[in-house]
């Protein structure tokens, strides 16, 4: 059994806006959402990288109590886009319940807010008790808070995939979602990632010399994926969620249909954990086309990983031309726009390929002025220009060789 796989709604929380609107918008005229990193004492002060991704507005978060007292502020970001794409599908109650829907969601390491809290209260009262820990800190920061808070919130009662792989938490999530369908386990699936703000985060990173620390007077210039000035990653926050759906289902519903899920690929590089694999990376878009069923030629956008790394952003410049050949498809880095969402970047960056393929455009890669030239054997998209996007790829790269590809088609294509 083989089934079609779509994209009914989907929303998502990021440094350049909320909401398909704001998100366009910020795209359309090349608006950066990195910032100022936040000063939370002393932890901040030892940091050189100083900027993030940050989400600086206001959202509502406008959970009943009896919900909120088992989420930190991922799992509320989670459960936000989430309610979102539920909103926007119009479906009832008695499917969302009935066991055919399920959850694919994830985050890098659940709540380090409240890990950090937890911790600090271990070693603070080392003497007198733990008595001030509270029996829901670890629901709050447990690294699948975001995948249970999304079923306990809205009842939802199939199955769960809980994923963590650091930069593909997303789009795994998506794949395993798709798959899930495919092969008949479940009719529909909420799928996506979320992270949210810490400074740990940044620290981890700038503690491995992989953060940016040149623009720290000028965070907006930073990320440059494939520039020659690149000087590392920013790290962001926000969510992204899309509900997946059977596509004879949501024909019969009626549902709009943004785009098919044509393929989705993962391996591991089976090496190195953190450097990146000429190899493994290019035997992954390879696996994706294959299980699409899809010629190089057919794809018309890439959404790179491009997280502005020296060797990262090379390499798989690298693999696109060995997979594409001298026909490479336009390429963006997104996240030069909102810095690296963590474990949200592959459903962020999906949903961002999405609102552009519905849009009719294409966002070049944010603060790229001069190319490396070891990334130059690749179609940079020269400027944010008219387009009609067919077929996207959506590309991702983990810490621990995790690899993943998923190709979309835009939705007027899809029936």
């Amino acid at each position: 059994m083989s089934r079609r796989v779509v994209i009914t709604a989907a929303s998502a929380i990021t440094p350049i806006g909320y909401g398909q609107r704001d998100i366009v918008e910020s795209l359309q005229q090349g608006v950066s959402g990195v910032k100022p990193l936040r000063d939370d004492g002393l932890l901040a002060s030892r940091i050189h990288s100083k900027v993030f991704g940050t989400v600086d507005y206001p959202i509502p978060f406008d959970f009943a109590r009896r919900f909120r007292k088992t989420m930190g502020p991922v799992a509320n970001y989670a459960c936000q886009v989430a309610g979102d794409v539920l909103a926007a599908s119009g479906l009832d109650q008695e499917f969302i319940s009935s066991g055919r829907l399920g959850v694919a969601f994830g985050s890098t390491h659940g709540s380090p807010t409240v890990q950090r809290d937890i911790y600090r209260t271990f070693f603070q009262q080392l003497d007198s008790g733990f008595s001030s820990i509270g029996a829901v800190d670890y629901l709050r920061s447990m690294v699948h808070t975001t995948a249970v808070n999304i079923t306990r919130m809205f009842h939802i009662t199939g199955r769960v995939i809980a994923t963590a792989t650091a930069c593909t938490t997303g789009s795994q999530a998506i794949g395993f979602g798709y798959e899930a369908i495919k092969f008949g386990l479940q009719d529909a699936m909420i799928c996506g990632a979320a992270d949210e703000y810490d400074t740990t985060t940044v620290a981890v990173f700038d503690n491995l010399l992989a953060c940016s620390v040149a623009f720290n007077e000028h965070p907006e210039q930073t990320p440059r994926p494939f520039d020659k000035k690149r000087d590392g990653l920013v790290v962001g926050e926000g969510a992204g969620a899309v509900l997946l759906e059977d596509y004879a289902s949501a024909k019969r519903r009626g549902a709009p249909i943004l785009a098919e899920v044509l393929g989705f690929a993962c391996t591991n590089n089976g090496g190195d954990m953190i450097l990146p694999n000429l190899e493994g990376i290019t035997a992954t878009l390879q696996l994706a086309l294959q299980e699409a069923q899809l010629v190089p030629e057919k794809v018309d956008f890439i959404s790179a990983h491009a997280t502005a790394t020296k060797m990262g952003d090379s390499i798989e410049a690298q693999a696109i031309a060995q997979v594409y050949g001298n026909r490479s498809p336009y390429v963006s880095g997104l996240k030069g726009y909102t810095g690296h969402t963590m474990g949200a970047c592959g459903a962020i960056e999906l949903i961002c390929t999405l609102y552009m393929m519905q849009t009719g455009f294409l966002a070049p890669t944010l603060n790229l002025e001069e190319v490396d030239p070891r990334c130059a054997m690749i179609q940079h998209t020269p400027a944010c220009m008219d387009a009609d996007t067919r077929i996207a790829a959506i590309q991702n790269f983990a810490f621990g060789g995790v690899n993943t590809c998923l190709l979309i088609r835009k939705g007027t294509d899809a029936g």
